[in-house]
């Protein structure tokens, strides 16, 4: 039986690209440069890379980039995309929870929660960024976004949802304090017009756990902060202000 996310992503792909957290591409490109000081030598991973959107705009602007993903039909509209944009990007199907790079690349990305935080259990989530640290050189960077645990004990879950999505609704949502867990029910149509109902499940992370959780994995110098999509910033501390969380990991 496939998992929720599975489920979501099976024909999506053109459903997807429309949505309003997909429309920051550049700036989000812009600021992963920057952290990077435009160093063209180094090879990136974008991990759940989607339909390419990153690793398409990364690739155009010079750099070598392998995306990984485990949805087929978000695979197959990021190979068309970046053929449409005369860019080579290595595309292939892994599990986020199940792949191996070993010290292969100067930078991972994993963005628009990318994999992370979208698993079922806390094991699966600290899996996959287990496998990135893995896939990092010493001294490399690791630049991922993640569900701000600060936004919903202050703000209304339900309603910043609704208001920010353009395909879906969501209903029968509860957030629980103790496991910081947000479950839901999501309603949308497909790339075909099919109506589906998912069972939502995901997990909201605090700035001192997810910096606990990097420094296991050795990596030696944490920054977090709050974003908003098309809006990476090194100077918005964590707060209920943001949805999500900007996280720059040094190996």
């Amino acid at each position: 039986m496939k998992k929720w996310f599975e489920e979501l992503f099976t024909n999506y792909a053109e459903t997807y690209e429309k949505e309003d957290y997909t429309k920051g591409t550049l700036q989000e490109v812009s600021f992963i440069e920057k952290e990077i000081k435009r160093d063209k030598r180094i090879d990136v991973l974008d991990v759940g890379c989607g339909t390419g959107r990153h690793a398409i705009e990364l690739a155009k602007r010079g750099y070598k980039v392998t995306g990984i993903d485990l949805s087929p039909s978000q695979l197959r509209r990021a190979a068309k995309n970046a053929k449409a944009a005369g860019v080579r990007v290595e595309f292939l199907r892994k599990d986020a929870r199940d792949f191996s790079f070993k010290s292969k690349y100067g930078l991972v990305i994993m963005l628009c929660e990318g994999g992370f935080p979208l698993m079922e259990t806390d094991e699966e989530n600290y899996r996959i960024l287990e496998n990135c640290a893995a896939s990092l050189k010493k001294g490399g960077k690791f630049v991922f976004t993640t569900l701000n645990a600060l936004f919903p004990l202050v703000n209304s879950l339900k309603t910043f949802l609704n208001d920010s999505s353009v395909t879906t609704r969501t209903s029968k949502l509860s957030f629980n304090i103790s496991t910081l867990r947000e479950t839901s029910v999501m309603e949308f149509r497909d790339d075909s017009g099919v109506k589906k109902i998912l069972r939502c499940n995901e997990r909201f992370y605090m700035p001192s756990e997810l910096s606990w959780m990097l420094k296991t994995l050795g990596f030696r110098k944490i920054d977090i902060f709050g974003c908003t999509v098309g809006r990476f910033r090194r100077n918005v501390k964590p707060s209920p202000r943001e949805f999500e969380l900007l996280v720059i990991a040094e190996k």
